[in-house]
């Protein structure tokens, strides 16, 4: 049974607890109502207390979204893993800490936490910067450095390493054809001559055939034969 309706009910009243706690700690290390365009709107005026909830949490939603997900790349997921665990560390502090203060009927909190509260901001405002960068070009970036670290010569791994490779094997040309054996080992060597005529006036970066290859034996069977077997006599 699903019971996904909880979830907004279990978020409401964490988010009640958590947003009075960082703004409670936040009037105590100074934080309070800004106006945020002196001299061109005056009357906009902002409690900064609340950027703390926002930002804290906000990331840590953020990173544990990015590490939980399987699409993510393994760099961003390692640095989302640390910097949840870390915004959660970093949020369940900053409760215990106004609690503290405010159960002991402190007025102002003292100098290190006023730094470290201070400082959050712009934390979160950076790992989320490099999380975001990570999550959209990881993937990419790894690829590419993969591509620029290939020799300047080197064929692809997905490519055949000689055109020869798409001359089938000369059981299946008598198959296909109704032709002898010795008709289709005539018409395979004739196919070999041509190309491989044709890859060193390329310059093609073929490789040494083997006996096997030569006979037909052994060689990999093509998907699709070439066109010219597909009009020629029958034997």
């Amino acid at each position: 049974m699903k019971r996904r309706w909880l979830l907004p009910l279990i978020a409401a009243s964490a988010a009640v607890a958590i947003w009075s706690g960082w703004v409670g700690l936040g009037g105590l290390c100074g934080f309070g109502p800004v106006n945020l365009l002196p001299g061109i709107a005056g009357g906009f005026t902002v409690n900064t207390a609340i950027t703390l909830p926002i930002g804290v949490e906000a990331y840590a939603a953020f990173a544990l979204g990015a590490w939980m997900s399987p699409a993510s790349p393994a760099r961003a997921r390692r640095f989302a893993m640390w910097s949840a665990l870390g915004a959660l560390a970093y949020g369940m502090a900053g409760q215990v800490a106004y609690h503290l203060l405010s159960a002991a009927h402190v007025g102002a909190a003292p100098w290190p936490v006023v730094v470290v509260v201070s400082c959050m901001p712009v934390a979160v405002l950076g790992f989320a910067a490099a999380l975001t960068h990570l999550l959209a070009g990881g993937e990419r970036g790894r690829d590419s450095s993969a591509s620029d670290s290939a020799p300047p010569g080197a064929v692809p791994a997905t490519g055949p390493a000689s055109l020869t490779a798409f001359i089938p094997p000369y059981s299946e040309m008598q198959e296909r054809q109704h032709i002898s054996a010795a008709t289709a080992k005539k018409m395979r060597k004739e196919l070999l001559r041509f190309v491989r005529r044709i890859e060193a006036e390329l310059d093609f970066p073929a490789l040494a055939t083997s006996a096997a290859g030569e006979s037909g034996r052994g060689a990999p069977r093509s998907p699709s034969a070439p066109a010219a077997l597909n009009g020629s006599a029958h034997g």
